[in-house]
């Protein structure tokens, strides 16, 4: 499976859902998003990992690159629903003690 997004405004935030594998050829198009996301939507960032099977370095280094844009312009990043696979590699690097994870959209949402 390849990668699929897909942007929408709650609120004032923008979530971006993540769905499929996030590698080293999939994560430019994530990076792409999320600097468009930030720019045309503003800093106000949620990353919808519900779907989101898969992540390796590539990956991590695209939640660092948003995570700066985004608090950069005032706002923030929050992760929400990472699957298991997904969220033993966010508390293994310790990314989460950086970037929020929150168990829904909903309280990753109203956490910015």
């Amino acid at each position: 499976m390849k990668l699929r997004l897909a942007r929408r405004a709650v609120g004032d935030a923008v979530v971006v859902a993540v769905e499929g594998e996030l590698d080293l050829f999939t994560a430019p198009f994530l990076r792409d998003e999320v600097r468009d996301a930030i720019k045309l939507d503003g800093s106000r960032l949620v990353l919808d990992l519900t779907s989101l099977s898969f992540m390796d370095s590539s990956g991590l280094s695209v939640l660092i690159e948003a995570w700066r844009l985004a608090t950069g312009q005032g706002g923030g990043v929050s992760l929400a629903a990472p699957q298991a696979p997904v969220a033993r590699i966010l508390r293994t690097t310790g990314l989460d003690r950086r970037i929020k994870v929150y168990p829904d959209v909903g309280a990753a949402v109203e956490a910015l």
